[in-house]
């Protein structure tokens, strides 16, 4: 589970180098790609919420209402059609993720732990892209 879930940290920083150091259409590949692939993986976190509901005897309808509110949050982030403010609403997502997961869930320790370590790597890229967005914008 470790190994995957620092596996999935390299498309963020592929797709944000490529944002940077390429040009024209290769670069325009990489901004949607980061973009469509943060989508995806905040849409498989809300979904991670679904899966653990389901393990309780009586079914939490906050949990499962946010699990779903995540994946609508992220596609209207995409479809926003600006990649920096697409960055900035799915980094939104992120840590709104991670601070319900911290108030609502007992989860073991070191599933916490991981979950931080790999929420501030997305962090971090998505800060990176919208400043490179934000400068590409206006230079």
């Amino acid at each position: 589970m470790l190994a995957l879930g620092y596996a999935g940290l390299v498309p963020f920083y592929g797709f944000l180098a490529g944002s940077w150091l390429l040009q024209d259409w290769p670069a325009a590949l990489s901004v949607q790609g980061f973009a469509i692939y943060s989508l995806g993986i905040l849409s498989f976190l809300g979904g991670t919420l679904w899966g653990r509901v389901q393990r309780l005897e009586e079914p939490h309808t906050a949990r499962l209402l946010v699990s779903n509110g995540v994946v609508l949050f992220a596609v209207a982030a995409v479809l926003t059609a600006q990649a920096w403010l697409a960055a900035l609403a799915l980094m939104v997502g992120y840590l709104a993720l991670a601070w319900y997961e911290r108030g609502a869930e007992s989860l073991p320790q070191w599933y916490y732990r991981m979950r931080l370590c790999l929420t501030a790597g997305v962090v971090v890229a998505h800060v990176l892209f919208f400043a490179a967005q934000s400068y590409q914008a206006s230079a």
